[in-house]
This record gives structure tokens, sequence and C-alpha cells, in this order.
């Protein structure tokens, strides 16, 4: 297979210099050897022109496009690894905890508790319903400033059916946040 492209590389060319030739009438323009390869003429929109060397320093505008990769095959973990960033709530006995982790490291990009002291001061309790609803507003305000705008957030069904939950997602809501993220578009792949 190799040796007939070689040999009809090998013709083509022949018959290329053939034609270049001095001394015979050329009716088709062709390119021989000693012909130079014309110079790319220069584009009229300088500003509308892609670099050969492009390289993307903003990977959270492939997340809001939905064409950055997500990590999958967790489909049988709880909970699914399939995000570009997780929202974990969580309620203990004396305090309320939010956190937002990213797909790519454990450590929690974006967080609010109600061990802060500025949600502590105003709070009477800092477990019931109405903290919940201030860590939803405080969070939502704090992914707003961060660029995070979509989310994943799953929840147990049998805690996610209480009050405190329900007041702190709708708070999220209600602050602009969006808790799902698209699905994933793949393009020529």
């Amino acid at each position: 297979m190799a040796l007939s492209e070689i040999s009809r590389n090998c013709r083509l060319l022949l018959s290329q210099i053939q034609r270049c030739r001095p001394g015979l009438k050329q009716t088709v323009p062709a390119r021989c050897l000693s012909q130079v390869a014309p110079r790319p003429e220069p584009s009229a929109e300088p500003n509308e022109d892609v670099s050969p060397t492009f390289v993307n320093r903003n990977p959270r505008n492939l997340e809001q496009m939905a064409l950055a990769v997500k990590d999958r095959g967790w489909k049988t973990s709880w909970p699914h690894q399939q995000f570009y960033h997780r929202l974990m709530f969580s309620r203990s006995q004396h305090h309320v905890t939010a956190e937002v982790f990213s797909r790519s490291s454990p450590i929690p990009v974006l967080n609010c508790s109600t061990k802060e002291w500025a949600l502590k001061k105003e709070l009477p309790s800092t477990s019931c319903v109405a903290a919940c609803q201030a860590v939803g507003e405080v969070l939502a305000h704090r992914c707003q400033q961060a660029g995070i705008t979509r989310m994943v957030y799953r929840e147990i069904p049998w805690t996610y059916r209480s009050d405190g939950v329900q007041a702190f997602r709708n708070a999220m809501k209600q602050g602009g946040i969006i808790l799902s993220e698209p699905r994933r578009k793949y393009i020529g792949t």
C-alpha cells in the first residue's frame, strides 16, 4: 500500500516537472520545482485572526459554554462526580454549613457557615430555618461575586424535604444561582 502511494507521488512529481520545461507551452498554470509558493496575503481584519498557538487563559469559559470535560464513570457512587461545581449543605446540632467544591479539588472553593461571626451575631439561633436561609443568601452573594452561577446540588430525598433545606435552596435560587448544570456538549469528538 505504501509502495503504491510512493510511486503515485513520483509520477505526479515527474509530470509537473515535464509541464514546467522551457520551450513547452503551458496551457495550465502548474507549480514546478523552480516556482516559489505564493505568500499568504494578510487578512483585512487582523482582529479576527486566531493565533495558531492560542492558549485558553480562561478555563471557566469552557465550563459556562458546557464544553469543558466532566469526569465520567461515577454513576454508581454517591454523590456523583460528574460536575463542574458541587454544592454541599450540612446541618449539625449547633451550626449550618454550605460549601462549593470544584471537580479538581477536595478543598472548598467557597464556603459559608454560621460559625462566622458576621452571621452569628445577626441570628437568634445558629441552627434554625432562618440560619439556613441566611447561609443561602450569603453564599449566593459570594458565588455571584466569584462568577459561579451554576452548580450541582443533590440532597438525600428524606433530608431534602426538610424546611431548612428548602429555605436554603430557595435563598440560593433567589440569589441568582441555578442549581443544575447544563449537559456537556460534545463538539467534534
